[in-house]
Protein backbone atom coordinates (compact mmCIF):
# COMPACT_ATOMS: atom_id res chain seq x y z
CA UNK A 1 0.00 0.00 0.00
CA UNK A 2 3.02 2.48 0.78
CA UNK A 3 4.49 1.51 -2.11
CA UNK A 4 2.08 2.72 -4.03
CA UNK A 5 0.96 5.55 -2.27
CA UNK A 6 4.82 6.58 -3.26
CA UNK A 7 4.85 6.17 -6.90
CA UNK A 8 1.40 8.07 -6.79
CA UNK A 9 2.90 11.45 -5.00
CA UNK A 10 5.97 10.72 -7.45
CA UNK A 11 3.87 10.86 -10.84
CA UNK A 12 2.02 13.60 -9.16
CA UNK A 13 4.92 15.78 -8.60
CA UNK A 14 6.29 15.00 -11.62
CA UNK A 15 3.24 16.20 -13.45
CA UNK A 16 3.18 19.71 -11.42
CA UNK A 17 6.86 19.90 -12.16
CA UNK A 18 6.37 19.13 -16.07
CA UNK A 19 3.67 22.32 -15.86
CA UNK A 20 5.34 24.38 -14.00
CA UNK A 21 8.08 24.72 -16.35
CA UNK A 22 6.07 25.04 -19.53
CA UNK A 23 4.34 27.49 -18.37
CA UNK A 24 7.77 29.66 -17.21
CA UNK A 25 9.21 29.02 -21.03
CA UNK A 26 5.44 29.77 -22.30
CA UNK A 27 5.17 33.03 -20.40
CA UNK A 28 8.80 34.06 -20.91
CA UNK A 29 8.50 33.26 -24.83
CA UNK A 30 5.24 35.62 -24.87
CA UNK A 31 6.97 38.55 -22.94
CA UNK A 32 10.32 38.50 -24.76
CA UNK A 33 9.34 37.83 -28.67
CA UNK A 34 8.91 41.11 -30.76
CA UNK A 35 5.30 40.87 -32.66
CA UNK A 36 6.95 40.25 -35.83
CA UNK A 37 9.86 38.64 -34.45
CA UNK A 38 10.79 34.57 -34.70
CA UNK A 39 9.66 32.75 -31.89
CA UNK A 40 13.01 32.32 -30.08
CA UNK A 41 13.97 28.58 -29.92
CA UNK A 42 13.75 26.79 -26.50
CA UNK A 43 17.03 26.52 -24.40
CA UNK A 44 18.48 23.55 -24.56
CA UNK A 45 18.95 23.42 -20.72
CA UNK A 46 14.87 23.55 -20.54
CA UNK A 47 15.02 20.60 -23.19
CA UNK A 48 17.10 18.58 -21.13
CA UNK A 49 14.94 19.51 -17.90
CA UNK A 50 11.46 18.03 -20.30
CA UNK A 51 13.37 15.05 -21.12
CA UNK A 52 14.29 13.89 -18.21
CA UNK A 53 11.11 14.90 -16.20
CA UNK A 54 8.94 12.90 -18.84
CA UNK A 55 11.50 9.81 -19.18
CA UNK A 56 10.93 9.84 -15.55
CA UNK A 57 7.25 9.48 -15.29
CA UNK A 58 7.30 6.77 -18.07
CA UNK A 59 9.74 5.00 -15.56
CA UNK A 60 7.15 4.88 -12.47
CA UNK A 61 4.10 4.41 -14.55
CA UNK A 62 6.25 0.88 -15.83
CA UNK A 63 7.11 0.56 -12.41
CA UNK A 64 3.83 1.11 -11.40
CA UNK A 65 1.83 -1.31 -13.54
CA UNK A 66 4.17 -4.09 -12.95
CA UNK A 67 4.66 -4.00 -8.93
CA UNK A 68 3.26 -6.71 -7.54
CA UNK A 69 -0.28 -6.00 -6.17
CA UNK A 70 -0.56 -5.33 -2.40
CA UNK A 71 -2.75 -7.93 -0.07
CA UNK A 72 -5.66 -5.61 -0.08
CA UNK A 73 -5.69 -5.91 -3.85
CA UNK A 74 -5.11 -9.38 -3.91
CA UNK A 75 -8.04 -9.99 -1.69
CA UNK A 76 -10.00 -8.23 -3.86
CA UNK A 77 -9.48 -9.54 -6.49
CA UNK A 78 -9.21 -13.41 -5.08
CA UNK A 79 -5.36 -13.61 -5.62
CA UNK A 80 -5.13 -12.55 -9.44
CA UNK A 81 -2.22 -9.16 -10.27
CA UNK A 82 -5.32 -7.68 -12.19
CA UNK A 83 -8.70 -6.61 -11.07
CA UNK A 84 -10.52 -9.45 -12.14
CA UNK A 85 -8.05 -11.65 -13.88
CA UNK A 86 -6.89 -14.96 -12.05
CA UNK A 87 -3.17 -15.06 -11.02
CA UNK A 88 -3.01 -18.04 -13.75
CA UNK A 89 -4.14 -16.18 -16.36
CA UNK A 90 -1.58 -14.53 -18.31
CA UNK A 91 -2.88 -13.61 -21.36
CA UNK A 92 -3.82 -9.78 -20.77
CA UNK A 93 0.05 -8.93 -21.12
CA UNK A 94 0.03 -9.56 -24.57
CA UNK A 95 -3.00 -8.56 -26.49
CA UNK A 96 -2.36 -9.83 -29.90
CA UNK A 97 1.19 -12.18 -29.90
CA UNK A 98 2.23 -12.80 -33.51
CA UNK A 99 5.65 -14.97 -35.01
CA UNK A 100 8.84 -13.15 -35.18
CA UNK A 101 9.35 -14.01 -38.56
CA UNK A 102 6.31 -11.65 -39.47
CA UNK A 103 8.41 -8.81 -39.50
CA UNK A 104 10.48 -10.38 -42.73
CA UNK A 105 7.27 -9.95 -45.10
CA UNK A 106 5.74 -6.73 -44.13
CA UNK A 107 4.80 -6.11 -47.13
CA UNK A 108 2.23 -9.05 -47.17
CA UNK A 109 1.85 -8.71 -43.60
CA UNK A 110 0.44 -5.22 -44.31
CA UNK A 111 -1.50 -6.10 -46.51
CA UNK A 112 -3.08 -8.90 -44.66
CA UNK A 113 -3.42 -6.39 -42.05
CA UNK A 114 -5.29 -4.05 -44.42
CA UNK A 115 -8.88 -4.54 -43.62
CA UNK A 116 -11.98 -2.53 -42.14
CA UNK A 117 -12.04 -3.57 -38.62
CA UNK A 118 -15.80 -5.00 -37.33
CA UNK A 119 -17.08 -5.67 -41.21
CA UNK A 120 -16.32 -8.95 -43.49
CA UNK A 121 -12.74 -10.21 -43.43
CA UNK A 122 -11.44 -9.71 -46.99
CA UNK A 123 -10.95 -13.09 -49.48
CA UNK A 124 -7.16 -13.14 -48.57
CA UNK A 125 -6.94 -17.27 -47.39
CA UNK A 126 -3.84 -17.28 -50.14
CA UNK A 127 -2.35 -14.19 -48.21
CA UNK A 128 -2.46 -15.89 -44.72
CA UNK A 129 -0.85 -19.54 -46.42
CA UNK A 130 2.18 -17.52 -47.64
CA UNK A 131 2.75 -15.99 -44.44
CA UNK A 132 2.47 -19.00 -42.80
CA UNK A 133 4.82 -21.08 -44.91
CA UNK A 134 7.45 -18.38 -44.23
CA UNK A 135 6.78 -18.94 -40.52
CA UNK A 136 4.81 -16.35 -39.49
CA UNK A 137 2.87 -18.07 -37.68
CA UNK A 138 0.60 -17.26 -35.16
CA UNK A 139 -0.82 -14.53 -37.53
CA UNK A 140 -2.14 -11.37 -36.05
CA UNK A 141 -5.83 -11.77 -34.78
CA UNK A 142 -8.28 -9.37 -36.66
CA UNK A 143 -11.54 -7.90 -35.92
CA UNK A 144 -13.54 -8.60 -38.66
CA UNK A 145 -16.00 -11.20 -39.22
CA UNK A 146 -15.06 -14.40 -41.10
CA UNK A 147 -16.78 -15.24 -44.22
CA UNK A 148 -19.57 -18.36 -44.47
CA UNK A 149 -20.11 -20.90 -47.04
CA UNK A 150 -23.20 -20.56 -48.97
CA UNK A 151 -24.51 -23.67 -47.89
CA UNK A 152 -23.81 -25.97 -44.36
CA UNK A 153 -23.80 -29.79 -43.96
CA UNK A 154 -26.66 -30.94 -41.73
CA UNK A 155 -24.93 -33.06 -40.35
CA UNK A 156 -21.23 -34.71 -39.79
CA UNK A 157 -21.24 -37.72 -42.03
CA UNK A 158 -21.50 -41.39 -40.55
CA UNK A 159 -19.71 -42.45 -43.33
CA UNK A 160 -16.03 -40.70 -43.70
CA UNK A 161 -15.51 -41.51 -47.51
CA UNK A 162 -19.53 -40.04 -48.93
CA UNK A 163 -18.34 -37.81 -51.27
CA UNK A 164 -17.97 -34.35 -49.99
CA UNK A 165 -20.52 -32.15 -50.61
CA UNK A 166 -20.81 -28.92 -52.77
CA UNK A 167 -21.79 -25.34 -51.66
CA UNK A 168 -20.04 -26.11 -47.85
CA UNK A 169 -16.70 -24.20 -48.72
CA UNK A 170 -15.20 -21.16 -50.08
CA UNK A 171 -13.67 -22.06 -53.57
CA UNK A 172 -13.57 -18.70 -54.84
CA UNK A 173 -9.70 -18.43 -55.04
CA UNK A 174 -8.77 -21.90 -56.45
CA UNK A 175 -8.94 -22.62 -60.01
CA UNK A 176 -11.71 -25.99 -58.76
CA UNK A 177 -14.62 -24.50 -58.23
CA UNK A 178 -16.40 -27.85 -57.08
CA UNK A 179 -15.15 -30.53 -54.73
CA UNK A 180 -15.57 -33.23 -57.28
CA UNK A 181 -13.57 -30.76 -59.96
CA UNK A 182 -10.73 -31.57 -57.70
CA UNK A 183 -11.40 -35.02 -57.56
CA UNK A 184 -11.57 -35.60 -61.27
CA UNK A 185 -8.08 -33.39 -61.18
CA UNK A 186 -5.96 -36.43 -60.18
CA UNK A 187 -6.88 -39.47 -58.10
CA UNK A 188 -4.01 -39.24 -55.73
CA UNK A 189 -4.50 -35.38 -53.97
CA UNK A 190 -7.17 -36.36 -51.77
CA UNK A 191 -10.51 -35.87 -53.07
CA UNK A 192 -11.63 -38.99 -55.02
CA UNK A 193 -13.38 -40.84 -52.31
CA UNK A 194 -13.42 -43.96 -54.15
CA UNK A 195 -9.61 -44.20 -54.53
CA UNK A 196 -9.24 -42.67 -50.79
CA UNK A 197 -10.79 -45.52 -49.45
CA UNK A 198 -8.76 -48.25 -50.70
CA UNK A 199 -5.93 -46.26 -49.05
CA UNK A 200 -3.58 -47.97 -45.70
CA UNK A 201 -5.54 -51.48 -46.74
CA UNK A 202 -3.15 -53.37 -49.01
CA UNK A 203 0.12 -54.56 -48.42
CA UNK A 204 1.95 -54.57 -52.30
CA UNK A 205 5.63 -53.88 -51.20
CA UNK A 206 7.82 -53.67 -47.81
CA UNK A 207 7.65 -49.84 -48.21
CA UNK A 208 3.49 -50.69 -46.86
CA UNK A 209 2.15 -50.65 -43.81
CA UNK A 210 -1.13 -51.44 -43.81
CA UNK A 211 -3.11 -50.54 -41.02
CA UNK A 212 -4.22 -54.06 -40.01
CA UNK A 213 -0.93 -54.83 -39.72
CA UNK A 214 0.28 -52.11 -37.48
CA UNK A 215 -2.21 -52.88 -34.95
CA UNK A 216 -0.89 -56.68 -35.21
CA UNK A 217 2.41 -55.10 -34.30
CA UNK A 218 0.69 -53.07 -31.56
CA UNK A 219 -1.14 -56.10 -29.88
CA UNK A 220 2.13 -58.22 -30.24
CA UNK A 221 3.93 -55.28 -28.14
CA UNK A 222 0.96 -55.39 -25.65
CA UNK A 223 0.24 -51.82 -27.09
CA UNK A 224 -2.57 -49.57 -26.99
CA UNK A 225 -3.72 -46.99 -29.63
CA UNK A 226 -6.23 -44.77 -28.70
CA UNK A 227 -5.07 -40.80 -29.65
CA UNK A 228 -2.87 -40.18 -33.17
CA UNK A 229 -1.71 -37.03 -34.85
CA UNK A 230 -1.07 -37.37 -38.91
CA UNK A 231 1.45 -34.67 -39.42
CA UNK A 232 1.02 -33.64 -43.26
CA UNK A 233 -2.25 -35.51 -43.85
CA UNK A 234 -4.01 -33.89 -46.60
CA UNK A 235 -7.70 -34.62 -46.72
CA UNK A 236 -7.46 -36.54 -43.44
CA UNK A 237 -7.55 -40.40 -45.13
CA UNK A 238 -5.41 -41.86 -42.39
CA UNK A 239 -7.80 -40.30 -39.61
CA UNK A 240 -10.75 -41.68 -41.73
CA UNK A 241 -9.37 -44.92 -41.99
CA UNK A 242 -8.11 -44.67 -37.89
CA UNK A 243 -11.59 -44.15 -36.96
CA UNK A 244 -13.13 -47.39 -38.41
CA UNK A 245 -10.78 -48.82 -35.51
CA UNK A 246 -11.90 -46.22 -33.18
CA UNK A 247 -8.69 -44.10 -32.67
CA UNK A 248 -9.45 -40.06 -32.75
CA UNK A 249 -6.66 -38.91 -34.76
CA UNK A 250 -5.94 -34.69 -35.53
CA UNK A 251 -4.67 -34.11 -38.78
CA UNK A 252 -2.29 -31.27 -39.63
CA UNK A 253 -2.53 -29.74 -43.19
CA UNK A 254 -2.04 -26.92 -45.38
CA UNK A 255 -4.04 -25.35 -48.28
CA UNK A 256 -1.48 -25.56 -50.57
CA UNK A 257 -3.43 -25.24 -53.49
CA UNK A 258 -6.31 -26.95 -52.59
CA UNK A 259 -9.00 -26.60 -49.78
CA UNK A 260 -7.43 -29.77 -47.34
CA UNK A 261 -8.77 -28.76 -44.21
CA UNK A 262 -12.14 -27.97 -45.39
CA UNK A 263 -11.95 -31.51 -46.68
CA UNK A 264 -11.20 -33.15 -43.47
CA UNK A 265 -13.38 -31.11 -41.44
CA UNK A 266 -16.30 -32.26 -43.91
CA UNK A 267 -14.99 -35.78 -43.12
CA UNK A 268 -16.00 -35.33 -39.95
CA UNK A 269 -12.43 -35.10 -38.42
CA UNK A 270 -10.27 -32.57 -37.32
CA UNK A 271 -7.89 -31.06 -39.21
CA UNK A 272 -4.82 -28.57 -37.65
CA UNK A 273 -4.14 -25.50 -39.87
CA UNK A 274 -0.41 -25.54 -38.69
CA UNK A 275 2.76 -25.54 -40.74
CA UNK A 276 5.71 -28.00 -40.13
CA UNK A 277 7.92 -25.79 -38.13
CA UNK A 278 5.36 -25.28 -35.37
CA UNK A 279 5.15 -26.75 -32.12
CA UNK A 280 2.48 -29.41 -32.08
CA UNK A 281 -0.18 -27.77 -29.56
CA UNK A 282 -0.87 -31.20 -28.27
CA UNK A 283 0.29 -31.40 -24.45
CA UNK A 284 3.45 -33.69 -23.60
CA UNK A 285 3.06 -37.62 -23.76
CA UNK A 286 -0.59 -37.83 -24.19
CA UNK A 287 -0.65 -39.23 -27.70
CA UNK A 288 -0.10 -42.93 -28.64
CA UNK A 289 0.55 -42.63 -32.96
CA UNK A 290 2.62 -40.14 -34.87
CA UNK A 291 2.30 -40.66 -38.48
CA UNK A 292 4.03 -38.38 -40.84
CA UNK A 293 3.27 -38.35 -44.14
CA UNK A 294 4.28 -37.40 -47.66
CA UNK A 295 4.71 -33.88 -46.40
CA UNK A 296 7.92 -34.68 -44.56
CA UNK A 297 10.53 -35.30 -46.98
CA UNK A 298 14.09 -34.19 -48.20
CA UNK A 299 12.75 -30.82 -49.53
CA UNK A 300 12.59 -30.02 -45.41
CA UNK A 301 16.13 -28.64 -43.95
CA UNK A 302 17.62 -31.07 -41.84
CA UNK A 303 17.73 -28.94 -38.79
CA UNK A 304 13.99 -27.98 -39.22
CA UNK A 305 13.17 -32.00 -39.36
CA UNK A 306 15.33 -32.51 -36.36
CA UNK A 307 13.33 -30.04 -34.13
CA UNK A 308 10.11 -31.62 -35.55
CA UNK A 309 11.23 -35.62 -34.74
CA UNK A 310 12.51 -34.39 -30.81
CA UNK A 311 8.54 -32.10 -31.10
CA UNK A 312 7.37 -35.76 -32.15
CA UNK A 313 8.57 -37.25 -29.04
CA UNK A 314 7.61 -34.75 -27.35
CA UNK A 315 4.06 -35.88 -27.43
CA UNK A 316 4.65 -39.63 -27.98
CA UNK A 317 4.09 -41.34 -24.37
CA UNK A 318 6.15 -44.08 -23.46
CA UNK A 319 5.63 -47.17 -26.05
CA UNK A 320 3.98 -44.33 -28.45
CA UNK A 321 4.70 -45.01 -32.07
CA UNK A 322 6.54 -43.09 -34.95
CA UNK A 323 5.14 -43.77 -38.32
CA UNK A 324 7.06 -42.59 -41.07
CA UNK A 325 5.11 -43.21 -44.33
CA UNK A 326 7.46 -43.35 -47.34
CA UNK A 327 10.06 -40.79 -46.81
CA UNK A 328 11.85 -40.04 -49.89
CA UNK A 329 15.02 -38.46 -50.00
CA UNK A 330 18.58 -39.31 -52.41
CA UNK A 331 20.10 -42.95 -51.34
CA UNK A 332 23.14 -40.99 -49.93
CA UNK A 333 21.37 -38.74 -47.72
CA UNK A 334 19.19 -41.25 -46.27
CA UNK A 335 22.58 -42.61 -44.85
CA UNK A 336 24.71 -40.15 -43.83
CA UNK A 337 21.86 -37.50 -42.69
CA UNK A 338 18.44 -38.57 -42.33
CA UNK A 339 19.12 -42.27 -41.29
CA UNK A 340 21.53 -40.53 -38.31
CA UNK A 341 18.96 -38.04 -37.26
CA UNK A 342 16.47 -40.65 -37.06
CA UNK A 343 18.62 -42.74 -35.31
CA UNK A 344 18.87 -39.67 -32.48
CA UNK A 345 15.79 -40.34 -30.94
CA UNK A 346 16.95 -43.88 -29.52
CA UNK A 347 13.61 -45.59 -30.53
CA UNK A 348 13.42 -49.54 -31.39
CA UNK A 349 12.94 -50.38 -35.09
CA UNK A 350 10.03 -52.08 -35.27
CA UNK A 351 9.97 -51.72 -39.56
CA UNK A 352 12.36 -50.24 -41.92
CA UNK A 353 12.15 -50.68 -45.66
CA UNK A 354 14.15 -48.97 -47.82
CA UNK A 355 12.79 -49.44 -51.66
CA UNK A 356 13.76 -47.31 -54.74
CA UNK A 357 11.18 -43.96 -56.03
CA UNK A 358 10.59 -45.42 -59.16
CA UNK A 359 9.19 -42.49 -60.72
CA UNK A 360 10.64 -39.89 -63.32
CA UNK A 361 12.28 -37.49 -60.81
CA UNK A 362 13.15 -40.11 -58.40
CA UNK A 363 15.11 -42.15 -60.65
CA UNK A 364 16.76 -39.15 -62.30
CA UNK A 365 17.81 -37.82 -58.61
CA UNK A 366 18.42 -41.14 -57.27
CA UNK A 367 15.88 -40.68 -54.81
CA UNK A 368 14.79 -43.67 -52.42
CA UNK A 369 11.86 -44.25 -50.04
CA UNK A 370 11.75 -45.26 -46.47
CA UNK A 371 9.03 -46.62 -44.36
CA UNK A 372 9.70 -47.02 -40.72
CA UNK A 373 7.48 -48.17 -37.95
CA UNK A 374 9.76 -47.38 -34.44
CA UNK A 375 8.85 -47.25 -30.83
CA UNK A 376 9.12 -45.29 -28.06
CA UNK A 377 11.66 -46.57 -24.93
CA UNK A 378 8.89 -47.22 -21.94
CA UNK A 379 11.21 -45.44 -19.80
CA UNK A 380 13.82 -43.07 -19.64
Amino acid sequence: MGFTMGLNMLLLLAMVATNILSLYHLSSTVSSAAPAATPPAVPDHLLRQLSTIRATIAHLTTLQSSAPPSKKTLAATGGGGAVGAPSDLLIYTHIAPIASACKDHPDMLHQYMNYTPFSICPDDSPIAEYLILRGCHPLPRRRCFSRTAPAAPAALPGDPFAPLPEKTALLGHYSCKTFSCFANLKSNIGFDMKFEKTRFLTYKSDLDLPISQFFQLADSAKSVVRLAVDVGGGTGTFAAQMKLHNVTVITTTMNLGAPYNEAVALRGLVPLHVPLQQRLPVFDGVVDLVRCGHAVNRWIPATVMEFLFFDVDRVLRGGGYLWIDHFFSKKLDLEKVYAPLIGKLGYKKVKWAVGNKADSSGVKNGEVYLTALLQKPWSR
